[in-house]
């Protein structure tokens, strides 16, 4: 994103888990960006340090889900847009019908053996399928985010319904 509002906009990159935060900042550095067009905060989504008003664009991709309160986190985030800003959020959702069983398969029996099997660590791999279950569905994120204040909320389905993305507005 910090090329695309450079040279005038700026991106700040936020995590509650500071190692995740300078994972961050070293894969960027990795990359060549960093300087002025990136911040760096340290923060909880439920509680943001950042003024009232600031940002054109909001987005967190497969976070919310391990939010606790994500109606808090949605109130925060609609709290620091500017009018006409928008809100995007891309997480795990829940797959179409068809889909459903193979999928439960693959999250709860596979991904946790193949977790075991390369990383040494079924736990994390089972704790992120049950993550997944335990996250609202499209409409219900999209009626949260329209009861957080945004507006036009709607979803698209990526992956059949695997991935979601949610867009809303604050007007």
């Amino acid at each position: 994103m910090a090329p695309r509002v450079a040279p005038d906009g700026r991106v700040v990159l936020s995590d509650i888990n500071e190692a995740m935060l300078s994972r961050g900042r070293e894969r960027l550095m990795d990359r060549g960006i960093a300087g002025e067009a990136v911040e760096y905060c340290l923060a909880d989504a439920e509680k943001l340090p950042l003024d009232d008003g600031r940002f054109d664009v909001v987005t967190i991709a497969f976070g919310l889900r391990n939010v606790t309160r994500k109606e808090a986190a949605l109130a925060e985030m609609f709290r620091v847009l500017r009018p006409g800003g928008q809100l995007l959020i891309l997480e795990f959702s829940r797959p179409a019908a068809p889909l459903a069983p193979a999928y439960d398969l693959y999250s709860f029996r596979v991904l946790p053996a193949v977790g075991k099997l390369i990383a040494n660590d079924e736990q994390s791999y089972r704790y992120l399928a049950e993550s997944i279950r335990m996250h609202p569905d499209q409409e219900t994120l999209r009626d949260m985010m329209s009861a957080a204040g945004f507006e036009d909320c709607r979803y698209h389905d990526l992956t059949g319904g695997i991935v979601a993305l949610h867009r809303g507005w604050k007007y």
